[in-house]
């Protein structure tokens, strides 16, 4: 098994890192926060002084990390990865982030003979504590073939879909669907519960129909307890809205309804809801009609 570099411990990358412990991978750890670097050592890996110390002693590096800039920093900035790597070694980065950035952070590596694969993921904190995210590929097909049963350890699937780039455009297409159906099941059930019916009964009349999907299923269950601990948090989703709104209008392709569910989104973070779960996006419609989704 080749020496991994893991950089960035958060809600997600502090069980995907763990996943690979477990699997008896090498893995030298780095993050700003201690905590999560602490409970990584404490299972078998090495601590990484920085950026550039995890790609110095290793031969694959692992980034997830918050967006873009967060990406660029650690990869191109002092003391960053480029600056710890030498030809050959592949930078796998599982970040959300814009796909002209991971096009912009490849052609740097590759003048120095760096391998880059863009593989943002999805599936929120539970799946990657399962180790059964969707991981969505965009690079060369033989470094893909090359670091695949690596991914396979953090994810249930990894599909290289095109080139470098193009494992962030699938993401944000995800993100779009994600978005959407949140904010339908929202309107939804608070309609019923305004309506005086029992909302758990109407996820179990509906689920197994054309309407029941992974995010009914997901995020019903929580909205009815009340429970927005996040698992992936609003502000992250907005993140991830806003860069699928700046390709868009690169690219010329309006998304009106995205652009709805983005207001939505930035309006619970006006109401101090930013750190919440994005199946909390409910919240706005409860407040609306004045009325709790609850079992």
């Amino acid at each position: 098994m080749k020496k991994i570099g893991f950089i960035g411990l958060g809600i997600m990358g502090r069980p995907m890192a763990l996943n690979l412990v477990k699997a008896g991978y090498a893995l030298t750890v780095y993050d700003l926060n201690p905590d999560p670097v602490k409970a990584l050592v404490t299972a078998g890996a090495t601590e990484g002084k920085s950026c550039q110390d995890c790609a110095e002693r290793t031969e694959i590096v692992i980034t997830m990390l918050p967006n873009s800039p967060e990406v660029k920093v650690a990869v191109l900035g002092d003391k960053g990865v480029l600056v710890g790597a030498t030809s050959g070694m592949i930078l796998v980065d599982m970040s959300s982030i814009a796909p002209l950035a991971s096009q912009d952070i490849a052609a740097r590596l590759a003048e120095k003979g760096v391998e880059m694969l863009d593989a943002p993921v999805s599936g929120g904190e539970p799946k990657a504590v399962e180790g059964t995210v969707s991981i969505m590929v965009g690079g060369k097909q033989g470094i893909f073939d090359e670091v695949k049963d690596m991914l396979l350890v953090m994810g249930g699937s990894a599909v290289l879909v095109g080139a470098i780039g193009s494992g962030n455009t699938t993401k944000l297409a995800n993100q779009i669907i994600v978005a959407l159906n949140i904010a339908a099941m929202s309107e939804a059930m608070v309609l019923a519960t305004k309506a005086g019916v029992d909302a758990e009964k109407v996820y179990q009349a509906i689920r197994g129909g054309l309407a029941g999907s992974a995010v009914l299923d997901a995020k019903v269950p929580l909205a009815l307890k009340g429970n927005f601990k996040p698992g992936f948090r609003i502000e992250l989703h907005i993140k991830d809205l806003a860069n699928a709104l700046d390709t868009a209008h690169e690219i010329g392709v309006p998304l009106p309804l995205t652009s709805s569910v983005m207001e939505i989104m930035q309006a619970l973070k006006v109401d101090g809801k930013a750190g919440d779960d994005h199946g909390g996006l409910i919240q706005y419609y409860e407040k609306l009609a004045q009325v709790e989704v609850r079992s």
